[in-house]
């Protein structure tokens, strides 16, 4: 008699998971986020609950499968990009923040455009006259770990 076929991940796939993602800085991993000692995750493949190379490292994995993958930071989240780092009068920012007047560097703000799109960046620096807030994502620039533990796949 014929085993079953375990189930591999394929695009549209609902995958429960555990995962870790951590970047590397100075040869030094530091954990981003981890399910290891909670809940598995449940995602849909191809639904952009993961960003896409970071989907495309389950795609083939069998149920049970547990892998550690290096993404270079160009493939991840992208470079940093200089062109992303604005420096805005003080109007402008309490114009178009989310209504906090206690924004410090470091922290990060929400915005909606014009055209009523939000996005976020983080407060790099902040005067009387200027803000200056970077709009790339947090991890651009930063090679990753990502390490998977593939608990069922539907």
């Amino acid at each position: 008699m014929d085993s079953p076929a375990v189930p591999t991940v394929a695009p549209g796939a609902h995958v429960t998971l555990h995962y870790r993602l951590a970047v590397v800085v100075d040869e030094a991993l530091r954990e981003v986020v981890s399910t290891f000692d909670a809940q598995p995750a449940t995602l849909t493949i191809g639904a952009g609950d993961l960003a896409p190379p970071l989907e495309q490292r389950l795609v083939g994995l069998a149920e049970g499968a547990r892998c550690s993958f290096d993404i270079a930071a160009e493939e991840g989240f992208g470079p940093r990009k200089d062109e992303l780092v604005q420096s805005v009068s003080a109007a402008t920012f309490a114009a178009n923040a989310d209504a906090d007047e206690s924004y410090a560097p470091g922290d990060m703000v929400a915005f909606t455009s014009p055209e009523g799109l939000r996005f976020s960046g983080v407060v790099r620096q902040r005067d009387a006259q200027r803000v200056l807030v970077d709009f790339n994502h947090p991890l651009a620039g930063l090679p990753l770990r990502f390490d998977v533990q593939i608990v069922g796949v539907l």
